[in-house]
């Protein structure tokens, strides 16, 4: 069974880039500060994650799924 992968950041970007804004203004239009968006590009931040998955109508699960995914021990 193979795992679902994380979108690659520059792919992330590129979505949000194809909705016609960029990650900077989607961060100011949340009321943060330009770059701080990024920090979910790069490690878990759920708050974050749900911005940018907001924004291109899909789950953060769907663009992250290593995060979300349920753990079987």
């Amino acid at each position: 069974m193979s795992e679902a992968q994380d979108w690659h950041p520059a792919d992330i970007i590129a979505a949000i880039k194809k909705r016609g804004t960029s990650l900077s203004a989607l961060s100011r239009n949340a009321g943060l500060q330009p770059s701080t968006l990024n920090n979910a590009l790069a490690r878990r931040w759920p708050k974050g994650e749900k911005i940018i998955a907001d924004f291109l109508n899909v789950s953060p699960a769907e663009i992250w799924p290593s995060r979300y995914m349920q753990k079987i021990y």
